[in-house]
């Protein structure tokens, strides 16, 4: 079977690309994602600074006192670069996902229809340009992996275009590094038998290659020789589950607008339904007209405990334009002082419906009450009106605190269970103060207590603000930012015990002692 010319759309260092859009950090900002305490990928201005995949955290940042580190979280990879996939599909259906970052269409059909590989590809990247505002490169080739190859010699040459053209795929991959087969076992066994390049290896009699290396080898044999003719996984397209509604002449009554929008709830929950899917996270656009003033889009997301019954959405509809309009009261039937065009529904998660049965001894999901009433007060307050303190990591108690707005997900702003040396050990306190208070540490002397730069008291402490200290532990010490003059410190925290059985956590730092959290 002859390979079949492929058309490879590769964003350049995308775990990055995805880390950074998540955490919102601007673009010429150097960041590196980590795994296992190492470099996993960084982009073009940690590069310049020295920073390089593989080297530790602490090199790295030695190297690049700015960086941002970020964690690597394959769910994040994923989740940004569908909207890229999306964009694909829109002009070239049939496509296949190699990995997050990198996908692949066949290019007979495209390029009949544009006029050529080529010309196919230029709108093809101007098309996720406009639509995605993604970096790309393409790479044409015979095969997925050449393709792939030649993406990574757009990127090398500064191109966005790189053909290897038909037949020729072997060419142009002979003198590449035998790494590109990414088979870490395969290639420290060639290195060693003095093969460098993947034409080197193709050179090798294909039986031979068989009977020494077994399938994967020889599968990688001809990978290198450029006859990649592995079957295409074209991934069919997610189905379009939005629906919307629209109204004209505009209405600007909010019962209206929740009687139209029924049965357009409905039909939204049985189309999951017939899937076997259910909403968790649904999001409402409202499109306005303000008398003579363009129309305008206004965007909620709304996230329930369980899942969206049809009447659940048609609730966040109500809630969301009495919030807009303003309205604090319970009829329905308040006037808008503007009109609604459209309302649209779009289902942002769903998931199987098997994931939130009741359990056999009844539902444990939170009281559908208590959420009606919190929602209820985001839908006239703001979203961030009401936040629920979830446990995160870090090393202050403060940090290890993260307010989330009710009914989003429960996601900590730092990852609890990685190591945070310095951090005070559980139990956390109960009570953590806004700013921590300025108290005095003595000694039974009656002098004040030092930490040496060796993390050493210059007394046991006896008392503190009156109170009278009966057991006490630490320090522990934290030195951070070390590397930079102006952002580093060092300081040390302590726990005390007081003869009324109370206990309190205190900061040491620049000859300073604080409270900073109480133990009831």
């Amino acid at each position: 079977m002859d390979p079949v010319r492929c058309i490879t759309v590769w964003c350049p260092d995308w775990p990055v690309v995805a880390a950074a859009q998540e955490a919102g950090c601007a673009k010429d900002t150097p960041v590196a994602v980590i795994v296992k305490g190492r470099v996993y990928a960084c982009n073009a201005p940690a590069r310049a600074d020295g920073v390089r995949r593989d080297l530790r955290v602490r090199e790295a940042q030695a190297r690049c006192p700015e960086l941002a580190v970020l964690p690597y979280d394959p769910a994040v990879d994923a989740r940004a670069f569908e909207p890229i996939v999306a964009a694909v599909e829109a002009i070239a259906p049939g496509v296949e996902v190699i990995r997050p970052g990198m996908c692949a269409v066949r290019a007979r059909g495209p390029a009949r229809y544009f006029g050529g590989e080529e010309e196919f590809a230029e709108r093809l990247r101007a098309h996720l340009v406009e639509q995605a505002n993604a970096h790309t490169v393409i790479g044409i080739a015979d095969g997925p992996f050449a393709a792939e190859q030649a993406a990574r010699q757009a990127e090398r040459h500064k191109n966005h275009v790189h053909v290897f053209p038909p037949g020729e795929s072997a060419e142009h991959l002979a003198g590449l590094n035998i790494n590109l087969l990414d088979r870490p076992d395969l290639v420290d066994l060639l290195r060693r038998l003095g093969i460098r390049t993947l034409g080197a290896f193709a050179e090798l009699p294909a039986g031979r290659v068989l009977e020494r290396f077994g399938i994967d080898g020889a599968l990688a044999h001809r990978l290198a020789a450029g006859h990649d003719d592995r079957p295409f996984a074209s991934r069919r397209p997610p189905p379009e589950l939005a629906t919307s509604v629209e109204f004209e002449p505009p209405l600007d009554r909010v019962d209206q607008v929740a009687f139209a929008i029924k049965s357009a709830a409905e039909r939204l929950v049985d189309a999951l339904a017939d899937r076997d899917l259910v909403c968790t996270c649904l999001r409402v656009d409202v499109t306005t007209e303000r008398g003579a003033d363009a129309a305008q889009v206004k965007s909620r997301q709304w996230r329930h405990p369980r899942w969206f019954s049809a009447n659940d959405v048609v609730d966040r509809v109500r809630w969301q334009l009495q919030g807009l309009w303003g309205s604090t009261q319970e009829e329905d039937s308040e006037e808008a002082t503007f009109g609604v065009l459209r309302v649209q529904l779009f289902p942002e998660d769903a998931a199987p419906t098997g994931a939130y049965q009741d359990g056999l001894w009844g539902d444990q999901a939170p009281d559908e009450r208590v959420h009606r009433a919190l929602t209820r007060v985001q839908s006239m307050l703001g979203h961030e009106a009401v936040l629920t303190a979830i446990l995160s990591g870090g090393r202050s108690p403060a940090d290890r605190v993260t307010f989330v707005p009710w009914g989003d997900e429960p996601t900590p702003a730092r990852v609890p269970d990685q190591p945070w040396p310095g951090q005070l050990p559980d139990p956390p306190p109960s009570t953590v103060l806004t700013a921590p208070t300025p108290v005095e540490v003595l000694g039974a002397d009656q002098q004040r207590v030092e930490l040496t730069d060796r993390g050493l008291l210059t007394a046991d402490p006896a008392r503190f603000d009156q109170r009278e200290i009966s057991h006490w532990a630490g320090p522990w010490l934290v030195e951070e930012r070390w590397w930079d003059a102006a952002a580093a410190r060092r300081y040390a925290r302590f726990q005390v015990v007081c003869a009324d059985g109370a206990g309190y956590a205190l900061l040491y730092e620049r000859g300073r002692w604080w409270l900073e959290a109480s133990y009831d």
